[in-house]
């Protein structure tokens, strides 16, 4: 679970609710009309831009964002120079027996493509177009909560016009003036809660991840790289290394 997204959003909400209760009920900020406009109107819009299928496959993107942890470089680069060590000493095939302990399944496929003797160029490019089709599917899933908050504010001001009308229309009721104010109020007030502290931060994150996730890829697509060219693992892992910042770097020949 990523402990930043979690305090994002315990903080976040956490203020908002608190100055909702300081101030005064929770039920005055509740009302089914806005509420229908902001999320229908937004859920309508991003539809018609995106194909269904699209829109649908944003859910799982969502548990990635709050569940899913990455490995760090560091611990890859690891499994890399043990790789290597093993390939060393038994010879490439002998990589067999730890293919079954990788949990990650690009660094898997990986090794089974060298394992299976393809020549290098080719296992650059199938782990390349692997790459960028990861970053191309992070891409839609960013942009589409990007869509999403920026037609979430839109919808608030469409709320707010329905509001001033019905309120426009029943001036001569003043008993319905406040009801048809609150709307017009609470759609705009929705409307930025959802594209500021759901859609756009979700967004960020994802683009975040996605870089995160891209270059632990590249590190095991050149480890792989290595290990296929019978590079000394201390020369693999120095390789490695310039994907770390030198103040996080460990070496598994110092110990």
């Amino acid at each position: 679970m990523d402990i930043s997204t979690i305090i994002g959003i315990i903080s976040g909400f956490g203020l908002v609710f608190l100055a909702i209760f300081v101030g005064g009920g929770f039920g005055w900020f509740v009302s089914i009309p806005s509420i229908m406009i902001v999320v229908g109107g937004t859920i309508g819009a991003t539809l018609i831009n995106y194909p269904l299928k699209d829109v649908l496959r944003i859910f799982m993107v969502v548990r990635n964002v709050v569940f899913h942890s990455l490995p760090s470089r560091t611990e890859v680069i690891e499994s890399m120079v043990h790789f290597a060590q093993v390939t060393r000493k038994e010879g490439i095939l002998a990589l067999e027996n730890e293919s079954g302990k990788i949990s990650d399944p690009f660094m898997a496929k990986g090794l089974a493509l060298a394992i299976d003797g393809l020549e290098p160029e080719v296992i650059s490019s199938i782990l390349e177009t692997e790459i960028e089709y990861i970053e191309e599917r992070h891409r839609l899933g960013a942009e589409v909560f990007t869509t999403m908050g920026t037609f979430a504010p839109a919808m608030g001001m469409v709320g707010t016009l329905i509001g001033l009308v019905q309120m426009l229309m029943q001036m001569e009721d003043p008993s319905k003036i406040g009801p048809a104010m609150a709307v017009a109020l609470l759609t705009t007030f929705y409307g930025v809660i959802l594209a500021n502290l759901i859609c756009l931060p979700i967004a960020g994150k994802l683009k975040t991840r996605s870089q995160e996730e891209i270059l632990l890829k590249e590190v095991i697509t050149e480890g792989i790289r290595s290990i296929q060219a019978g590079d000394n693992p201390r020369i693999v892992e120095n390789k490695l290394h310039a994907y770390v910042p030198p103040d996080e770097r460990r070496s598994a020949f110092l110990q």
